[in-house]
């Protein structure tokens, strides 16, 4: 089975406005691999992990929260934030796409940037299985038995 993809067309006013992304999802090992070096990046800063948080995968680290990058040196954030950015390419027209030029007109607007950034991590988790973790069963919310 392929990667998952997802198109992303800028509409917020600016300079990007009507640019199309395609974002595709890392390899499972890869991913995995950005998954932990989180992880240790955070537990390095001191940043608190739930104790069951590896058992959900990256969407572990949706738990968490990306606000608590803000708590990682930029030595250790600097590689993961570009990782990220490797799955993005930009679609210049119809069928074509390509890689993402650092320092040029590709991405304009730091706006755009943070919304691909936010595009890429919800590509990669499964947010449906996180609600599931965090659900009431049916039973307790009602207090009735299920049968």
């Amino acid at each position: 089975m392929a990667r998952k993809t997802k198109e992303i067309t800028i509409t917020d006013s600016g300079r990007d406005q009507g640019k199309k992304f395609i974002i595709t999802e890392m390899p499972a090992a890869q991913a995995e691999n950005w998954a932990f070096r989180v992880f240790l990046a955070l537990a390095k800063s001191g940043v608190e992990i739930p104790e069951d948080v590896e058992d959900s995968g990256l969407a572990g680290i949706a738990s968490i929260g990306l606000q608590a990058l803000g708590s990682v040196s930029w030595d250790l954030a600097e590689p993961l934030l570009k990782e990220m950015m490797d799955c993005v390419q930009i679609q210049p027209s119809a069928g074509i796409t390509r890689k993402i030029v650092d320092n040029s007109e590709d991405i304009e607007e730091i706006g755009t940037r943070v919304k691909l950034r936010g595009e890429v991590f919800s590509l990669h988790v499964d947010f449906s299985e996180l609600a599931k973790k965090f659900a009431v069963p049916a039973s307790e919310s009602t207090g009735k038995n299920p049968e």
